[in-house]
């Protein structure tokens, strides 16, 4: 059926009053010494802020001058061997592979270990004689040593987070909000177990003499299998979450972030979390993915990734398994925006480029559409080509860059191929190249891109391109704009601005989509944060339902068992 028309107003509501989130975590207690300008070391001033996407808008100068003096450790410490982890024996290979930032692929960040089926057997194996004693521990006790990762995820956010940006090519400012979330979302599991006193329930009596309960138990070996994009967030959050529930966990870092995930591992030794509970294993899908995925010791299963390789796991394991197990599947998006003519333009230009060019369009809530009504058109290009313009591009290591490279050679070529496609069924407005000269010439550097004139049908408008490049469509009505916006396989994010109420609530009526914002200025479609917006998708986005960060993710990691004792 049709979208219900949304009753027009004929007289504009005022924008809401933008308020600032509250500060209330302070920053690591240590001291640092940069020099600034070549002039005399200074201290850093212990100023307490919290990290998150909204407040990095306005960044401390504390944060820079920590994140400066952390990336001079971290250049100092790159180059070297990393093993894997199994059972809390490092573990190295017959192949290995190399780790180059995206930034310059001169730089070597390390060299990682080629692992092979029988390396995925052992780690198995290791979980699978971790878990009874881990299991057993109270649940206390695992909220006691989880929060302590948390603690040392914020402890060590400023090495993380530069380390993220060498390796994944992520500004520094975004690099220190997936630190931050990272320690968030365990954190937020904490909460949620202790909310719940272990997820132990009473039930009904049938009598004085009956006594039943509801307890939720843990599943045995769980594989998370994370991105590039969110190398930390999207691997210690559902890590965090399957450990912090009693299972043990064998862990598979995406081969372009496997740095990051072996510090990952490292925080969670260093936290109390016993040997072979956290397995660390490193190399290709076809090596080392399918194998522990398709494993029959393996009880569940998280991946974050594409839709394809997310289907294939759900495929395969179905096909293969005695019987069915918890996939959890945090797969792809293709991002909505819509701009009603009663919208702030000012707000939804900002909000639109933040989501559409932010960590260079590689993310799975990137805003990738952008439905604006024919009146507010020209008013909102104006605004959004202004901004696009002024995004700075460069080494994401440097203060004021806002675009990094793209993560790797495939996805430079992609963009080359997608734009070609774009210059012939549409018109450019802005960007559309690759960058390669000077500072850009051993890098993946290319332009944000803004792209009018597209078919509404037109397949790159419901294809995932994972990369800096927007779409815009003109529309006559809300109505037309929703129908094209629910006209796609995906369902993870979307964005609205209006001011008037009665389209804002139109629009949660008829939205397909498990994130949904209205009138954000710090991302139209991005930014979720754990405890402020559950984060997961419907449709091809998600298999479950359940938001990472949200009151229902924990629990999946969890199955119950019902007990009755009769005196």
């Amino acid at each position: 059926m049709p979208a219900k028309k949304p009753t027009r107003k004929t007289t504009r509501k005022a924008a809401p009053k933008k308020t600032a989130r509250k500060t209330t975590r302070k920053a690591p207690a240590r001291a640092v010494s940069p020099r600034r300008r070549g002039g005399p070391a200074a201290e850093a001033p212990a100023q307490p802020f919290k990290i998150t996407y909204a407040t990095l808008a306005v960044p401390s100068e504390e944060l820079h001058i920590r994140y400066e003096v952390a990336l001079g450790k971290v250049r100092e410490s790159l180059g070297g061997t990393v093993p894997m982890v199994i059972g809390g024996q490092p573990r190295y290979a017959e192949r290995t592979f190399e780790d180059r930032s995206p930034i310059n692929t001169d730089w070597l960040l390390g060299i990682f270990q080629r692992g092979t089926p029988e390396d995925v057997a052992d780690a198995v194996a290791a979980a699978k004689a971790a878990f009874p004693a881990w299991s057993r521990t109270p649940w206390t006790e695992r909220v006691k040593i989880l929060r302590r990762a948390a603690d040392l995820i914020s402890e060590r956010a400023f090495e993380l987070a530069a380390l993220m940006s060498l390796e994944v090519g992520k500004n520094r400012l975004e690099a220190l909000g997936d630190v931050e979330e990272t320690a968030d979302l365990i954190r937020y599991y904490c909460d949620q177990m202790e909310a719940h006193d272990g997820y132990v329930v009473p039930m009904k009596q049938e009598s004085p003499k009956h006594h039943n309960r509801s307890v939720l138990k843990p599943y045995g070996v769980w594989a998370v299998i994370s991105p590039f994009n969110f190398p930390l967030a999207l691997a210690g959050g559902p890590a965090g979450a399957a450990l912090l529930a009693g299972n043990t966990v064998v862990f598979k870092p995406a081969s372009d972030t496997p740095y990051v995930g072996y510090r990952l591992y490292e925080i969670f030794r260093d936290a109390g979390v016993p040997e072979g509970a956290f397995n660390y294993i490193t190399g290709s899908g076809s090596e080392v993915g399918d194998p522990l995925v398709l494993h029959p010791d393996v009880a569940g299963i998280t991946f974050t990734g594409s839709y394809e390789v997310g289907m294939s796991i759900y495929r395969k394991v179905a096909a293969s398994t005695r019987y069915p197990k918890p996939i959890i599947l945090e797969m792809g998006g293709k991002n909505p925006v819509i701009i009603s003519r009663h919208a702030d333009l000012d707000r939804a230009a900002l909000g639109c480029m933040r989501s559409a060019f932010g960590l260079q369009g590689q993310k799975c809530s990137a805003a990738s559409r952008i439905y604006v009504e024919r009146p507010v058109r020209d008013a909102f290009l104006e605004k959004f080509l202004d901004l696009t313009s002024k995004i700075r591009i460069g080494d994401p290591t440097q203060r004021d860059v806002f675009l990094g490279p793209v993560i790797n050679r495939t996805a430079y070529e992609k963009f080359q191929r997608y734009v070609e496609i774009l210059r012939r069924d549409g018109v450019v407005l802005f960007g559309g190249n690759v960058l390669t000269d000077g500072e850009f010439a051993k890098g993946y550097f290319v332009e944000p891109t803004v792209v009018d004139g597209l078919p509404p049908d037109h397949p790159l408008l419901r294809e995932e391109m994972f990369l800096p490049i927007t779409c815009i469509v003109t529309v006559d009505s809300l109505e037309e704009a929703m129908r094209y916006a629910n006209a796609v396989d995906y369902g993870l994010t979307a964005g609205f601005y209006s001011n008037d109420p009665e389209e804002i609530q139109w629009f949660f009526d008829h939205i397909e989509a498990g994130v949904t914002y209205v009138n954000r200025a710090a991302g139209a479609t991005t930014g979720a944060w754990p405890g402020y917006q559950p984060f997961g998708g419907w449709k091809a986005s998600g298999s479950t339902g359940r938001g990472a960060g949200g009151p229902y993710y924990l629990i999946q990691y969890l199955r119950e068992q019902s007990q009755t004792v009769i005196d």
